[in-house]
């Protein structure tokens, strides 16, 4: 298939795989605000894990656009770990003094930084994993807000949200102009499948450690 129908063929699958995820809550009810702060504190991982990702891609990506879009996501995640950290301190927490990644970082991290092929690393990090940061956010956007948070809403809704669904969205149209023969597609559609996988677990750790379904950010 030509790349256009790939890309609309994995939109279906992402779709499907994450409607689980789209019918839970992100937090238990109760103590919201503990909840945002702990979700924030999570967020904040998830961005400098997905800044280090992009910057290190930069270097072994020939393809120009390629590598100005990894450069344009490697800002945008290093400004939302800044606007999360500097939220986090209006909250009360001096997240300054967090180093998110102390004790390591996550496995869906070392994953990617096993990919080299370039679709691979399309359909891991900027399909599969901002597809699961628009998704999560979006729910993150309501539960602030449902707890009156308007600063913090505001700022996924503006900032945040949107730039995630961008980097999804540059995906799939990379996707669809390299993704195009069949041993590629299958090449990313497995990266893909891998990187919902190893989401999940991360899911699954937070839920048993914080009560949360879902990190925010990236």
């Amino acid at each position: 298939m030509d790349g256009l129908s790939f890309v609309q063929q994995l939109d279906a699958e992402l779709q499907h795989a994450l409607a689980p995820l789209a019918a839970a809550p992100i937090a238990p009810t109760g103590e919201k605000q503990k909840a945002i702060i702990e979700l924030l504190k999570m967020g904040l991982k998830s961005e400098i894990e997905a800044s280090e990702i992009a910057a290190s891609w930069m270097l072994t990506t020939p393809e120009m656009e390629i590598k100005l879009g990894l450069a344009r996501q490697c800002g945008d995640e290093a400004k939302h770990f800044a606007l999360m950290q500097k939220r986090l301190l209006e909250l009360g927490v001096d997240a300054r003094q967090l180093n998110p990644v102390a004790h390591g970082y996550s496995p869906l991290f070392h994953y990617l930084r096993t990919l080299h092929p370039l679709v691979e690393r399309l359909a891991a990090a900027q399909y599969a994993r901002e597809g699961i940061a628009k998704l999560v956010n979006a729910k993150f956007i309501e539960f602030v807000e449902e707890a009156k948070d308007t600063r913090t809403a505001a700022l996924f809704r503006e900032t945040v949200q949107p730039e995630e669904a961008a980097h999804h969205e540059f995906a799939r149209q990379m996707l669809a102009k390299y993704a195009n023969t069949p041993e590629l597609q299958d090449k990313a559609r497995a990266a893909m499948r891998k990187t919902l996988e190893l989401a999940d677990e991360l899911r699954e750790l937070a839920s048993h450690r914080l009560g949360t379904a879902a990190i925010p950010g990236s």
